[in-house]
């Protein structure tokens, strides 16, 4: 069985400087569209944008991690390209918010929140589409 992610507790996690990623850029057909989506579900993870121009979103908690560009040519929303990105949840709680937070700002249900013991015994998600298309996911560790 290959593991998903790395699974760590609260406690763990907390001292972990994680550097293989410096930040991700997805584009956008419409930036309000993804202003309104992205400041709601991640504002329930922690998360906010700290950079915000007339072609550009900047997402994190303390420095941008993830940029939304206005784009010609989003990539499409294509099951089989594979692609999605996967955000840390404080909580269960919080995912199940980001849940309900996208579905009311213009995502599409892609997997209600709840544990997902096909990629581990304590890995809890939600899973969305954006109004995009693109897939993104809030994970929570239920291990305390």
């Amino acid at each position: 069985m290959i593991s998903i992610g790395a699974h760590f507790t609260p406690q763990e996690s907390r001292g972990l400087s994680i550097d293989m990623l410096n930040h991700i850029s997805i584009g956008t057909s419409s930036l309000s569209a993804a202003k309104a989506f992205y400041d709601a579900t991640l504002s329930v993870l922690g998360y906010r944008c700290l950079s915000e121009d007339s072609g550009a979103l900047g997402y994190g908690s303390k420095v941008v991690e993830f940029w939304v560009l206005k784009s010609e040519k989003p990539v499409p929303d294509e099951a089989a390209s594979g692609l999605h990105i996967c955000f840390t949840a404080p909580t269960t709680e919080g995912v199940d918010r980001f849940h309900a937070a996208g579905l009311r700002h213009g995502g599409r249900d892609h997997g209600k929140p709840g544990p997902r013991p096909d990629y581990g015994p304590d890995y809890y998600a939600a899973f969305l589409k954006d109004p995009d298309g693109y897939r993104v996911e809030a994970y929570c560790c239920t291990i305390s």
